[in-house]
């Protein structure tokens, strides 16, 4: 059987690879350090879940996030913000499947994706 595709975008590299040694187990695993990677690469790629940096420096991790619930084909895989900024994660709660607030619990992570992923399948 094969495991789901997480998309991690996160630009700092020490929380990607958390993210990632934290997923692993149960998902393929893409990481992006920019958000214009991220956007590049899903125009092939259909995650079960994305995991996603709202503070990126090259563009917004709000602006990535509109352009997956813009796209007809992604429009329904649950996203994870994870961010610092508690006031602009406030707003986009309607967007968000879920909103993490850093720093995020490993354990935390995957149990709520676990859980997003099983959903889905």
């Amino acid at each position: 059987m094969d495991k789901p595709l997480a998309v991690i975008v996160e630009d700092d590299i020490e929380i990607n690879n958390i993210f990632k040694l934290t997923l692993q187990t149960e998902f393929e695993i893409a990481t992006f350090q920019e958000g214009s990677a991220a956007l590049n690469n899903l125009q092939h790629l259909t995650p079960a879940l994305v995991i996603l940096d709202l503070n990126m420096p090259d563009m917004s991790g709000v602006d990535v996030l509109k352009a997956i619930k813009n796209d007809e084909r992604l429009k329904s895989v649950p996203v994870i913000l994870a961010t610092a900024d508690a006031a602009l994660a406030t707003t986009l709660e309607e967007v968000a499947d879920l909103i993490l607030i850093k720093p995020i619990s490993p354990v935390q992570l995957r149990s709520l994706a676990q859980r997003i992923g099983s959903l889905n399948s």
